[in-house]
């Protein structure tokens, strides 16, 4: 007679594999034993062993934010109690702040044990809370499939975001029966655009004599970016993305307006302060986009403001709202796209915005020894157009922001929380979601060295992508802000660097030192005509600390007077 029981594991196992999940990130912990021991039962489960609990989580984040874009699934994390679970909750946090569905799974301490303060323990829901959209425990084995479907239904409805279960060891162990099963795959509730509010949004930009869009966000995807795009040049609306959201329309665009955030085009950013009418669909407008939420400002007094996104607790929330539509908005962009409306003359200022991008992100020449710009524009003229390119937190990244064409989506994989040492691992996640694709991965010195243990998970699962480590000796966007409002006072922001060519090669990469934008270029092709791990260790001068154009020497000055 068949076995009538089964573990908790093994139900929670093929919960996961009910709702679609192909891929678990994890570092191994004893606290879920049980679940390691399930997962061989479902080969359609990959796992990938990683080496660091926050490489774990950001390649999980990173995972959930490239099937945001298709199959809306979250990315899966899993790892154990105490150190791994506050190792991990860096990529929690990205996933919350970035609206990145991501559900990290935690083993735990024994029911029995709990608050004793018993071997790593750590009162998760209460850790976790502030910084995802629900945390719970999983007490009862019988509850799984409830929890399970309720953990995708939350990750994926609304803005989406991250969600945090706990699992005690002794709880995986216990049989349930058979016959219990998992719930289906959670579908997202279609959020209908209201006839009334669309109407209302017309007869808006009708009046308006210089509109601008702000887009770019939550539950952001392909249906979302060609029917945005379609609206925009219908009626020739400048449009600008939101921070690290530069994927969100075509650059060809002709009415691509450029990037908001950390050194956006002076021009754009005038653009929006004159704008009579602001359209923010999906963004948050949050600190990084809004330069501090002064552009536009929270009560933006001679303009009028829409905002389109789907939880209606982010409408109102921060920004005085004077048109608030609370739906997903790719229903929204795809209704925008076909409404008919005669009394809307299209616009110059699309094809004018786009004109200064184009200005913008042009690279002018420099007499620099290793020239970042330049650096770029031979990336755009080397590597393919739907290259996914991945980053941390830095300096070093506003010259990919500036001057790459982010022409695939989704083609950027970057923290709108500013966390370093994100790039590596979401290279990693996306040369497995994407193997036929070219990944980069860009990091700084300081960024790099906070996951570059990552590229032994890469080389362990046999990842294709190329490596940019910017090597300028020092935490780069810290010691600019150092100038700034200390001038000539250097305090820790130096770093001492390891060779990161030689470093690549222990790692088993095809790597290159390029100390010349020369060297660069050659470095690229070679790195091209491979596959693998290959990383270029460039070199650059502290002095030219930004892709705005701000230097060291310039800042400095400036402080003094």
């Amino acid at each position: 007679m068949p076995d009538s029981t089964r573990s908790a594991a093994a139900l929670l196992v093929d919960c996961l594999g009910v709702q679609g999940c192909d891929r678990i990130f994890t570092v191994p912990g004893e606290s879920f034993l049980a679940v390691l021991d399930a997962l061989p039962d479902r080969p359609e489960i990959e796992v990938v062993t990683c080496r660091q609990e926050g490489g774990a989580s950001f390649m999980a984040c990173a995972d959930g934010a490239m099937n945001a874009a298709g199959s809306g699934r979250p990315g899966i994390a899993l790892v154990t109690r105490g150190p791994g679970a506050t190792n991990a909750s860096i990529g929690v946090h990205v996933a919350h702040q970035d609206s990145q569905p991501m559900i990290l799974f935690v083993g735990d301490v024994a029911r029995s044990m709990q608050g004793r303060e018993g071997f790593q323990e750590v009162d998760f829901p209460a850790f976790f809370a502030p910084i995802c959209k629900w945390a719970a425990r999983i007490d009862d084995p019988l509850r799984i499939p409830e929890y399970i479907a309720r953990a995708y239904a939350t990750a994926i409805s609304g803005r989406p975001g991250p969600v945090v279960l706990a699992l005690p060891e002794d709880m995986l162990v216990e049989q349930v029966p058979v016959t219990l099963q998992p719930r289906p795959f959670a579908v997202r509730p279609a959020q209908a655009v209201c006839p009334d509010a669309m109407a209302a949004l017309f007869d808006l930009i009708a009046d308006a004599a210089s509109p601008v869009a702000i887009i770019g966000g939550a539950g952001w995807n392909a249906k979302a970016r060609a029917c945005f795009q379609q609206f925009a040049e219908a009626i020739g609306l400048p449009v600008a993305t939101a921070f690290r959201r530069q994927d969100a329309i075509a650059p060809s665009s002709p009415v691509y307006a450029g990037n908001l955030g950390y050194g956006p085009n002076p021009q754009l950013v005038e653009r929006v302060r004159q704008a009579d009418l602001i359209i923010a669909v999906g963004a948050r407008l949050g600190e990084a986009t809004t330069d501090g939420y002064t552009i536009p400002t929270l009560e933006h007094p001679g303009q009028r403001l829409v905002h389109v996104h789907p939880d209606p607790e982010e409408l109102g929330r921060v920004y005085r709202t004077d048109l608030a539509l609370c739906c997903a908005v790719d229903e929204f962009a795809e209704c925008a796209a076909l409404w008919e409306d005669a009394a809307i003359i299209p616009f110059d200022a699309g094809a004018a915005a786009h004109r200064a991008w184009l200005d913008w992100s042009t690279p002018l020449p420099s007499e620099a020894a290793m020239d970042l710009a330049a650096c770029v524009a031979a990336m755009r003229e080397t590597l393919p157009a739907d290259t996914i390119i991945c980053n941390g937190a830095g300096n070093f990244a506003g010259w990919w922001h500036r001057y790459w064409r982010y022409d695939a989506y989704p083609g950027q994989l970057a923290p709108t929380c500013g966390a370093m040492g994100y790039g590596l691992p979401a290279a990693v996640a996306a040369a497995l979601r994407f193997p036929e694709r070219t990944v980069v991965a860009v990091a700084g010195d300081g960024d790099f060295l906070m996951n570059g243990q990552e590229l032994a998970t890469a080389a362990q699962y046999g990842a294709n992508l190329i490596v940019v480590v910017i090597d300028n000796g020092a935490y780069g966007t810290i010691r600019m802000h150092q100038e700034r409002e200390y001038p000539g006072r250097v305090s820790a922001t130096a770093l001492a660097n390891p060779d990161f060519a030689m470093l690549g090669a222990a790692y088993g990469a095809w790597s290159a030192r390029a100390e010349t934008t020369a060297d660069f270029i050659a470095a690229l092709a070679a790195a091209k005509a491979r596959s693998g791990i290959r990383l270029i260790h460039a070199l650059t001068d502290l002095e030219r600390i930004a892709a705005s154009g701000a230097t060291i020497t310039g800042l400095r000055a400036r402080a003094k007077s």
